[in-house]
Parts: structure tokens; sequence; C-alpha cells
């Protein structure tokens, strides 16, 4: 996915600080890209390859595939459009709290919907007003836990006008 990018966007994800340089301008030089590469195989995030006399494979490593996703989870963002739809997406979840990977799992969801917006309405049920579903998949897949989730969207909920005002949506 991010070497399909490109090699300074995925240099960008990361090698923090690289993506700030392409705001300053469109074009890096041959050792800016050299060094973002040589930074990455000495970090042990990508593996380079050679395949024949002219050819170089750019592969990420198990530790390069886990800080991309790292990256992307922390960029994650929900875009509102301008106008909403008048429809609720409820997040429920029942993850298990054994074995301790699916309590931590089960947290670190719960740290990221609340981060994104979402209102807690009981223990293991969030609302959000936009469309958020390849978002909480993505989520729920990269902390393996996405058979535990549903995802509702629905029309009207009870205390729907508290939740218009949390959302500072009209009526």
């Amino acid at each position: 996915m991010t070497l399909a990018l490109g090699g300074i966007i995925f240099a960008g994800a990361i090698v923090p600080g690289i993506l700030l340089m392409s705001k300053k301008s469109k074009s890096y030089t041959k050792q800016q890209i050299q060094d973002a590469v040589y930074n990455l195989k000495k970090r042990k995030l990508i593996e380079i390859i050679q395949e024949g006399d002219d050819k170089i494979k750019v592969k990420l490593t198990n530790k390069g595939k886990k800080r991309v996703k790292k990256f992307c989870l922390e960029t994650l963002k929900i875009k509102k459009p301008n106008q909403w739809d008048k429809k609720w997406r409820v997040l429920i979840f029942d993850i298990p709290t054994k074995p301790k990977i699916y309590h931590q799992a089960r947290e670190a969801l719960r740290r990221k919907i609340k981060d994104l917006g979402f209102y807690q309405m009981q223990k293991s049920v969030w609302v959000y007003p936009y469309e958020c579903e390849d978002e909480l998949l993505f989520i729920a897949e990269l902390f393996q836990v996405q058979r535990y989730i549903e995802i509702l969207t629905v029309d009207k909920m009870l205390y729907e006008e508290a939740l218009k005002k949390k959302f500072k949506l009209a009526s």
C-alpha cells in the first residue's frame, strides 16, 4: 500500500521529518533520497533486494509494516461531510478480556474511537454521526478484533436531540 505511493511518502511515514521537507520543496536531491533509504535500512524497516543487474526491489520488513500501521493509526481522521445525512453510526463491540492481548486491544480501540470524537452511550456502545465504517474496520483489523465488533447505521435514536447537541448538528 505505502510503497505504491512512492519512496518519499513511504520514507515519510517511517521517518518523521521527511514529510516536513516535502512541504518546503517538491523535489529531493539524490543524496536526500539515498539518506532516507539508508536510514530505513539501518533501522531494519526495509529490505533492499537486488534483482538482476539493473533492478532493485525495496520491501517492507515486518518491523516496517508495524511502523506504517502505527503511523496510519496515529494520523487516521474521519472526514466530515458538509451536510449531515441524518444517520447515526453505532459501534458495538464485545471483545473478550482474556487473553491479555484482547484486553489491550479493547482499551486501544476505546482510546482511538474516543480520540476520533465518538460519543460513548454505554460501556461498549459508541455513536458517531458521519460515515466511518472504513476507518472502524481498519482499526479493528489492526487490533485483530474485527470479529468482535458490529457497525450499525440507524435513522433514529431515542435520545437523538441530546446527540445532535453533542455533535453540534442542526435539528
